[in-house]
């Protein structure tokens, strides 16, 4: 049967492709590029593209795809209709993929999407048996979530995503897999919803595969209900678009970095910044922040306050630091803690044992600190860089530590006092100094490095998914 339903794709798309001919048009339902499929070592992947124009066009051509070959086959029901993929649940609701022919290491991916709410599919990177792979989720019922990256749990959020879908339109979607571990980015209707690297230790995820196309299943839908993808394209990058690039020590906004917003909060050392107290306790040194032991200040804070945003770094401890990271904090004086709020940084494997005493919950790395504790604890071992996201948007947090999401939470919801309702809306962002405890080892005890920062548009406080 699924060899039939292959076969039958091809003979569909060749009078289609018939059609097109005739017509002079072109009609897309996938493409690749004609580039070699010879094997590239990872030191040559370590060369970035960092501008558009260096990117390779996309490259069209009509081929079918099969359902055989992935990880997550199932019973779905595929079609081709009007020109486009259509797919719904097969009998008792189940779901499955259909996958492209052709296998992709770094791919570019471009289509349009149309889904019948509420219904939940997605768009899988790097499929085969060899390995799991990434899913963009395009999940348009209550609850679910447009842009998201998922993976036996969820990578990355994408507070933006719903917003820039249309519901019951056609939508263009544009998601990228590039590099190991995967950065992906994701684009719906021209906006950027998510862009996220997975972390180095992330495990059992393919180093190429084939791109599939969800029908997820398992929900009560009606079976008329279904997904509609057409004008499919793709194109095979040999390298990675980061959003910054390292020469002579530093960092630097690549040219994709740039046009997506971010921009790098010490790519001029402190000029975006000020001290507070007497100024002392601070040095940046070849790109890297450093924390000292001897200084009297007791954080940094930014020039310009931020409101909606998406924040990454990365950040270094030693033993028996305490830092933190202040958000939206008022220029008051009063407690950056709690005039704004503060992501928590502190030595989790040895604070309890030196000092005696039992943290709270919402006192270990990455809580929302005195009021939600992490969901699990991923700091890694002290001396070794740790990767930090947290996306503020409206009365929405999303933290994730090293790729884990720690919390997802409307703050507006939480029993805390003072409530974040009456906290500043806007404000600055801080790197907090805070005396370390224990006997001091060494003249740093923290290290920022890659502190990026991208506005997001303001928006209505949007429930967490």
């Amino acid at each position: 049967m699924l060899r039939d339903l292959a076969l039958g794709f091809a003979i569909l798309v060749l009078g289609l492709l018939a059609v097109a001919v005739c017509a002079g048009g072109a009609l897309l339902l996938f493409a690749c590029s004609s580039s070699s499929s010879a094997q590239r070592d990872d030191e040559a992947d370590a060369r970035r593209v960092s501008a558009q124009a260096d990117l390779p066009p996309y490259h069209s051509v009509l081929e079918h795809f099969t359902t055989e070959g992935g990880r997550y086959d199932g019973k779905a029901v595929w079609t081709l209709e009007d020109g486009a993929l259509v797919g719904r649940e097969g009998p008792g609701h189940a779901g499955g993929l259909l996958y492209t022919l052709d296998r992709y290491e770094h791919v570019d991916v471009s289509c349009e999407v149309r889904i019948d709410h509420p219904f939940d599919s997605g768009i899988f990177f790097r499929m085969g048996k060899d390995g799991k792979g990434p899913q963009v989720t395009l999940d348009d019922r209550p609850g679910g979530e447009i842009g998201g990256i998922y993976a036996d749990g969820w990578w990355c959020h994408a507070p933006d995503g719903i917003d820039a879908w249309k519901r019951d339109e056609w939508n263009h979607v544009r998601a990228r897999c590039v590099g190991h571990p995967a950065h992906i980015s994701v684009w719906i209707n021209d906006v950027l919803v998510c862009d996220h690297q997975l972390p180095a230790d992330a495990e059992g995820f393919a180093r190429e595969g084939m791109v599939g196309f969800q029908v997820h299943g398992g929900a009560d839908t009606p079976p008329e209900q279904a997904v509609r993808i057409r004008h499919v394209e793709a194109r095979r990058l040999l390298v990675e678009p980061p959003r910054a690039q390292y020469a002579a020590g530093r960092t630097f906004p690549t040219a994709f970095g740039q046009r997506a917003g971010w921009q790098d909060l010490l790519a001029d050392e402190l000029d975006a910044w000020e001290v507070a107290g007497d100024g002392t306790g601070f040095r940046v040194q070849d790109g890297v922040l450093e924390l000292l032991h001897a200084g009297g200040a007791p954080h940094l804070l930014t020039k310009d306050d931020f409101q909606d945003f998406h924040l990454a770094l990365d950040f270094q401890i030693q033993d028996m630091a305490n830092s933190g990271i202040f958000l939206r904090a008022a220029r008051d004086g009063s407690n950056p803690a709690f005039s704004g709020r503060e992501v928590q940084i502190l030595d989790d494997h040895n604070w309890e044992r030196v000092t005696n005493s039992t943290l709270k919950p919402w006192q270990f790395t990455g809580s929302l600190y005195g009021a939600v504790p992490p969901a699990r604890r991923v700091l890694r071992a002290n001396g070794t860089w740790n990767h930090l996201e947290i996306i503020c948007r409206g009365s929405r947090q999303i933290t994730s530590l090293n790729g884990v999401v720690l919390h997802d939470v409307d703050t507006h919801a939480l029993d805390v006092k003072p409530p974040f309702a009456q906290r500043a809306p806007t404000g600055f962002l801080g790197i907090q100094r805070h005396a370390p405890g224990g006997t001091p080892k060494g003249e740093v005890y923290a290290r920022f490095r890659n502190v990026f920062i991208r506005t997001l548009p303001a928006s209505a406080p949007t429930p967490p998914r």
